[in-house]
């Protein structure tokens, strides 16, 4: 059971409201808030922002208020939740965009002196995810060393601190029968515990 004190982000990184990934994160958020956890549930498909880190880094853009709203809601959690699909072996744009966005050097990261590794601005959090895929999950393994986990694991969250506690790949999702489907829901109520 989680802790009374327990906060929880739950980020449903599906662009389209009415999709698998957002039955699953909303599954996730439920188990999570029955277990006693303080639960957010955001979903992209809801945020308005502009996706494109026009200047890099060389200028900063202002954050709409859904940017600021989910930097927010990092800062609060201890534990941040994400499901998404995988889209031509990464995250779909929007999701790719919230996060080139957010996790900017003096947010979720900073150089000190000379150093090569930054500090992790988002430290001592924990980060659980969820992918739905229509490629296998043991192809993406053996055919694509699992390209996207990698990148998602070790070069945008454990490089800003969310320490990756569970990553699981669900899948085939295009011909998935119903008792397969409340797999993925079972995967979806385990994040949260």
């Amino acid at each position: 059971m989680a802790a009374p004190s327990s906060r929880v982000l739950v980020l449903d990184g599906h662009p389209d409201g009415t999709s698998l990934c957002s039955a699953l994160a909303s599954a996730a958020a439920q188990t999570a808030r029955a277990r006693g956890a303080e639960v957010k549930l955001l979903h992209l498909s809801a945020m308005q922002f502009d996706p494109n880190l026009a200047h890099g880094y060389r200028h900063r853009q202002d954050h709409e208020p859904d940017l600021q709203l989910f930097l927010d809601a990092v800062r609060w959690c201890d534990t941040l939740i994400l499901v998404h699909p995988l889209w031509w072996g990464a995250a779909p744009a929007k999701l790719k965009g919230l996060i080139d966005r957010v996790f900017l050097p003096g947010i979720a990261f900073a150089y000190e002196g000379d150093g090569h590794f930054p500090k992790k601005l988002f430290e001592g959090r924990t980060a659980r995810v969820l992918i739905t895929a229509d490629t296998p999950p043991w192809y993406l393994w053996l055919g694509y060393r699992n390209g996207w986990l990698n990148v998602l694991r070790r070069q945008i969250l454990d490089f800003v601190g969310l320490k990756v506690t569970h990553m699981k790949v669900v899948g085939t999702i295009r011909d998935a029968t119903p008792a397969r489907i409340e797999t993925f829901f079972a995967a979806a109520r385990k994040l949260a515990g």
